[in-house]
């Protein structure tokens, strides 16, 4: 049965190449790269063969534990995984568990990912040929290693089997894809500054070989070194953490098996309004309660949240001399930042914006109800991030100041926003779709309304800039207060105006905004 299995994973790969000369393109192409990497791998381990054994163990401990993290993660986060072996398609056959272990576990080498990492593994017993003790157990550990990687891929698969039939679980994975894409550069540059960057990663390696991610990959190099007890020890760890992915790889194969999951609809208990509970019973109200649902809610809405803190990390780390501007620039950055995202709010609704014309919401409580539901949030985070780096770096002196450009920018940005948006329009990904995927077609006329609207934000907050750059030269806290009062004032202007204008253009234009914004499908 276990042959059977593999062959099937064979016979369905083999399949997949008959559908199409792009499937035969992608895996030349995948295996050139595949073969690329294992050549670079197979020199590196050449090289640590010729150096220190310390050297080794730790080098190879690093990417081990890196390479078991990521056949781990990769199958949960990325899309188009492969898995033409899913136990759901089992459940109708009478396969002895046991034979479904080995064989799904022998199928997942089947595959460039599967084939490099053993390879990669096997080789890297060679490491050790100077020592045939610790090469030999080099052969036995990197099986371990090898076979902990392709089950603890079929663990979190298992585990997240009812969980990524979710569209909440796909948003919220696909957010969070971003994350270390957006910090790798500030990682490694921090990283690369560190003076002791080797004994740092020293320390790691010794951490990460008495961890499940690092223990099978450090055994030949303990040997090696003649510390017989620690390797032993290690490959206890080893061997028991694989034991134990097998068990639950058992438990939730088991489920799935005989509770395959499904899609139903939730049940919820009557009663309960959310954020309409929170508003007036009025279509500002409604409007608000609506937009607040949908930044809450919305994975689109929570892409443009999440990279605004993310940006501030950047920013932190690329101010790696210790100054205080840019620190104390943050809370006028993300009142800039979360007032500008406003723009696309009406583009996010799509078909959803033809509630507003057949129910006949004015221009006016659609403009408030949206500003009211994004100052819910945007006001206690730009206070916050303004507030804390004055009082962490003991700038409390300039606090009057940035308030007043953190407060002036985000509501004249708000009212500006409420103007674009109601009528200069760029598509945006529909819903259900990436967060983060660019619509074709779209970047000419995206580009052009976002360059100007941010243009347009800068220009009309300058009075409130030039007197708080007055104050700063100055040091005159009678401007500094005079700053705060301006932006407030000038904010509250703006955005009263903002909001009349683009009510007034939504009314005039409501049915061609609704066709603007449901052309993208």
């Amino acid at each position: 049965m276990v042959a059977h299995l593999v062959r099937l994973k064979l016979t369905l790969l083999r399949n997949s190449l008959r559908r199409s000369p792009w499937q035969i393109v992608g895996i030349v192409f995948g295996a050139l790269y595949g073969l690329s990497l294992l050549v670079l791998l197979l020199g590196a381990l050449f090289f640590l063969s010729t150096t220190d054994p310390e050297l080794a163990r730790t080098a190879i401990v690093l990417a081990g534990a890196a390479a078991v993290l990521g056949w781990a993660l990769i199958p949960v986060l990325a899309s188009g995984v492969d898995l033409t072996l899913d136990p759901a398609r089992f459940v109708t056959f009478a396969v002895p568990l046991p034979q479904l272990l080995a064989g799904l576990a022998l199928g997942g080498l089947i595959g460039i990912p599967g084939v490099v990492t053993l390879l990669a593994a096997l080789a890297s017993a060679a490491v050790w040929r100077h020592s045939p003790a610790a090469a030999a157990a080099g052969l036995l550990t990197a099986l371990i290693a090898v076979f902990t990687c392709v089950i603890a891929a079929r663990v979190t698969v298992a585990a997240s089997t009812s969980l990524a039939s979710s569209r909440r679980f796909k948003d919220v994975t696909g957010l969070l894809a971003i994350i270390p894409l957006m910090l790798l550069g500030p990682i490694i540059g921090g990283f690369s500054s560190v003076s002791n960057a080797g004994e740092y990663l020293v320390s790691l390696s010794n951490t990460l070989s008495w961890t499940p991610l690092g223990a099978a990959w450090s055994v030949p190099g303990d040997i090696a070194l003649g510390q017989w007890g620690t390797a032993a020890a290690k490959l206890a760890i080893a061997v028991v953490f694989l034991a134990l992915l097998v068990w639950a790889w058992k438990v939730l194969l088991v489920r799935a098996l005989v509770t395959p999951p499904y899609n139903a609809g939730a049940r919820r208990k009557g009663g309960k309004l959310g954020f309409f509970g929170w508003f007036p019973a009025t279509p500002t109200g409604a409007v608000a309660a609506r937009a607040l649902t949908y930044w809450i809610r919305d994975p689109r809405y929570g892409a443009s949240l999440l990279i605004i803190p993310l940006l501030v990390v950047v920013l932190l780390f690329v101010n790696n001399t210790g100054g205080t501007v840019v620190p104390l620039l943050i809370g006028p950055l993300v009142a800039f930042l979360l007032a500008f995202g406003l723009t696309a709010d009406v583009a996010y609704d799509n078909t959803a914006f033809a509630l507003h014309i057949s129910t006949g919401v004015s221009g006016f409580a659609d403009r408030a109800g949206r500003v009211l539901a994004c100052a819910v949030f945007a006001v206690p985070t730009v206070l916050a991030a303004t507030v804390l780096p004055c009082v962490l770096l003991g700038e409390t002196d300039l606090l009057p100041v940035l308030l007043g450009v953190s407060i002036g920018t985000l509501l004249s940005g708000l009212g500006l926003s409420s103007v674009v948006s109601a009528r200069y329009t760029y598509n945006v990904p529909l819903p259900g779709e990436n967060a983060f995927k660019t619509p074709p077609g779209s970047g000419g006329r995206t580009a052009l309304v976002q360059s100007l609207g941010m243009l347009a934000q800068i220009v009309i907050v300058l009075p409130v800039v030039a007197l708080a750059a007055a104050a700063v030269v100055t040091g005159s806290a009678l401007l500094g207060w005079l700053t705060l009062a301006a932006g407030v004032v000038l904010g509250a202007v703006l955005l009263l105006a903002g909001i009349r204008i683009g009510g007034r253009w939504m009314d005039r234009r409501a049915p061609e905004l609704l066709v603007a914004v449901t052309v993208n499908k």
